[in-house]
């Protein structure tokens, strides 16, 4: 799954892509479903890898800022483990969100919330797999997405957004 600050920055780019006021019930919602040590049921599949978006809509509707928010987060996590970053180990991983987190911040100028502020890290160092240049590319592609747009397309079942059925 991606590190709290680059969801934080997709939301965040999001909201001003869409000339949408900040919202911190959006924000909370992007980060919530990785507050959880079992993210199997926030993810609806069985890791953020494997998450299931027809399952989250069928189980939620898109009505709040919260909602849309979360909605957002594992759309992140999908394409995130699907066309981004495909292949590898989770300490990697969290070895270069510590490495690329403050730049991450300062680009896109990255509101912590309280929730996060203690598990978010800063270290020096050369990320490994998550490079500042594709995390960059990450945060502008993904936030651009429409939310509406790919709720239908869910719901209609195709593949795209239907990989993983477990």
């Amino acid at each position: 799954m991606p590190g709290f600050v680059i969801h934080l920055a997709i939301g965040q780019e999001y909201l001003r892509k869409q000339n949408k006021n900040y919202s911190e019930e959006f924000q909370k919602g992007i980060v919530a479903p990785d507050f959880i040590d079992d993210k199997s049921k926030t993810h609806y599949g069985k890791s953020p890898r494997y998450t299931n978006l027809k399952k989250f809509l069928d189980n939620n509707k898109i009505d709040t800022d919260f909602n849309k928010g979360f909605f957002l987060h594992l759309i992140t996590d999908y394409l995130f483990y699907n066309y981004y970053v495909t292949n590898t180990g989770k300490s990697v991983l969290y070895n270069d969100y510590d490495i690329t987190n403050k730049s991450i911040m300062e680009k896109y100028n990255v509101t912590l919330l309280d929730s996060v502020k203690d598990k978010v890290f800063f270290k020096e160092g050369v990320p490994e797999i998550l490079t500042l240049e594709l995390s960059y590319k990450i945060i502008d592609e993904i936030s651009n997405v429409n939310l509406e747009r790919i709720k239908e397309e869910v719901n209609k079942n195709l593949s795209r957004w239907n990989y993983y059925k477990k």
